[in-house]
């Protein structure tokens, strides 16, 4: 995990953390959710400050109430998809600026910003995207958004979990609009220790992820828009780890992407742990972040209960078709862990591992580097394997 392997866009050069979130942001262009310039405009207020957590909240806070007002003053003149646009840029910014906050009231109120944002502007630019909520076991569920597809009938369907650090407002574009745009119905979930599901309703992760799997299963073969025999499963970063294991024991998942594989995340975490208290940069996310997502009180039982975390075992489960796709220049999971997962998947039906590299683009962790490359080869995959 030394700093000279990284082969991200670095935009402040030699703290890969903060330029990793940049790099998200600029990708969310991509999806008329963020502009390069106005990231620039904040970038340069930035510069010297590297590594100071409220600097960074304060200035996205500020371009990200800058973009509402935009959108509130565009709403007001009834230019409704002008409105649209400034709402999703608010929305990446205000779920941006409370990244490296720890938990805390503040941090909750920034990402109620972050969702009232994205919501105002999918009704406008988006409006096939609608707000679902998963029945989940206790009597809770579990929010979500569906995508869906143009066209009549019922459709083959992908849902879509998240990560250690990455929620559903970001996700139902980056992937959904891809496969709707080839007649694909999405279900973007935040699972336990996700998104909306940890900040707002204090739901933590949990080992056994075949259980919200299997929620979200019952929950989209439910609907009368949706083929029960079509419904894929897919999960980026840690969720790596969390889509073999649903596809693994919830065998009515016709199809699994682990965007981003994993094979050991308890060992991970102690090489990064290690690497983090050393002062390195070349991680995803903050030191608060593993304690606060697995709902313990500090790293030491973070550590431990991720013990479970592991696909030894479990790998040689999965029967659906299954795409392993990975970064040879992960800066985050070494391309080693998705080779230990490739070798692992014996009974797959069909099994399609690969590898971008520099010259594909996206060679970074989960395509950070280049997302629009990973996610229309991924929509491309599942187009012909559900």
């Amino acid at each position: 995990m030394a700093d000279n392997r990284t082969h991200l866009f670095e935009y402040f050069p030699g703290n890969f953390v903060w330029s990793q979130q940049v790099n998200s942001m600029i990708d969310m262009a991509n999806w008329g959710a963020s502009s390069m310039g106005e990231i620039d405009q904040v970038g340069r207020k930035l510069r010297g400050r590297e590594g100071d957590g409220e600097a960074w909240f304060t200035e996205w806070d500020a371009m990200a109430h800058d973009q509402q007002r935009k959108a509130e003053a565009a709403a007001a003149a009834n230019h409704a998809l002008t409105a649209g646009t400034y709402y999703l840029h608010a929305g990446v910014y205000h779920l941006y600026a409370e990244r490296f906050i720890p938990p805390c009231d503040r941090k909750r109120e920034s990402y109620r910003k972050a969702m009232h944002c994205f919501e105002e502007g999918y009704k406008r630019r988006f409006p096939n995207i609608t707000r679902v909520e998963v029945p989940y076991e206790g009597g809770k569920t579990l929010p979500a958004f569906f995508m869906k597809a143009p066209g009549e009938g019922k459709k083959p369907t992908v849902v879509c979990f998240d990560g250690l650090d990455s929620s559903k407002e970001m996700s139902i574009l980056y992937i959904g609009v891809e496969l709707a745009n080839r007649g694909y119905h999405t279900l973007a979930i935040d699972g336990p220790g996700q998104g909306e599901a940890l900040r707002l309703r204090n739901i933590p992760s949990r080992y056994d992820y075949e259980v919200p799997g299997t929620a979200a299963f019952d929950c989209v073969a439910a609907r009368p828009d949706v083929d029960a025999q079509r419904i894929g499963v897919m999960a980026f970063s840690l969720g790596g780890y969390y889509a073999p294991r649903m596809a693994a024991f919830e065998k009515r998942y016709a199809a699994c992407v682990a965007w981003g594989a994993h094979w050991d995340y308890h060992a991970i975490w102690l090489k990064r742990r290690k690497h983090m208290e050393a002062g390195g940069t070349n991680t995803s996310s903050a030191m608060f972040q593993l304690p606060w997502v697995m709902g313990t009180p500090d790293m030491d039982s973070a550590i431990k209960k991720i013990e479970n975390f592991k696909l030894e075992g479990i790998a040689d489960k999965i029967e659906c078709p299954i795409l392993i796709v990975h970064g040879e220049n992960d800066t985050i999971v070494p391309v080693e862990i998705a080779h230990q997962l490739n070798n692992a998947v014996t009974r797959s039906r069909k099994k399609t591992f690969k590898v971008f590299t520099t010259a594909d683009g996206g060679s970074e962790h989960c395509h950070g580097d280049n997302r629009i490359v990973g996610a229309n080869y991924v929509a491309d995959w599942v187009t012909d394997n559900l």
